[in-house]
């Protein structure tokens, strides 16, 4: 594992072969986003001795940023280092079976006294259908963004 050493506020980051081969990999493809690459860069620097000040400078950085980069690396190890922890996020309000009915219904023709669907009237029917207990209207349009429906453009949509 990393040996990181603390002396009067400063971090020294000491990689293992492994880690050193992987975070020069990661710099010469430059394939990971900037983030990782800048990351993997501080360890690099810290690396070779240079402290978090001096790294913080030259990458435009803080230095309690290269500081916790570092601290991460020795409590987690190289991937907690590099790459941020998944963050939950909002849960899903809809179901796929409820994303496939609305789907379902857009194809279908419209209701009556409508000559086309808009994205505010499936969103009306769909709570009135019973579909989902409440949806809005953003919903609705990246469900049919999600799945290239535009069914206020006739030949874009099967009708029965």
């Amino acid at each position: 594992m990393a040996q990181v050493k603390l002396r009067k506020g400063r971090v020294f980051v000491k990689l293992t072969s492994k880690d050193r081969k992987k975070v020069l990999l990661l710099i010469r493809k430059g394939k990971e986003s900037g983030r990782v690459i800048k990351r993997a860069l501080v360890l690099r620097m810290m690396d070779q001795g240079t402290v978090s000040p001096q790294v913080a400078q030259a990458l435009g950085m803080t230095a309690m940023s290269a500081r916790n980069i570092a601290w991460n690396y020795n409590s987690d190890g190289l991937g907690a280092a590099l790459y941020d922890r998944p963050r939950p996020g909002q849960p899903r309000r809809m179901e796929q079976k409820e994303i496939s009915q609305i789907v379902a219904m857009v194809c279908a023709s419209p209701p009556d006294g409508y000559a086309q669907w808009s994205v505010r009237l499936i969103a009306e029917e769909v709570v009135r259908r019973k579909i989902v207990g409440k949806t809005n209207r953003e919903s609705v349009r990246l469900i049919l963004k999600n799945h290239e429906l535009k069914p206020w453009l006739k030949k874009n949509v099967v009708h029965g």
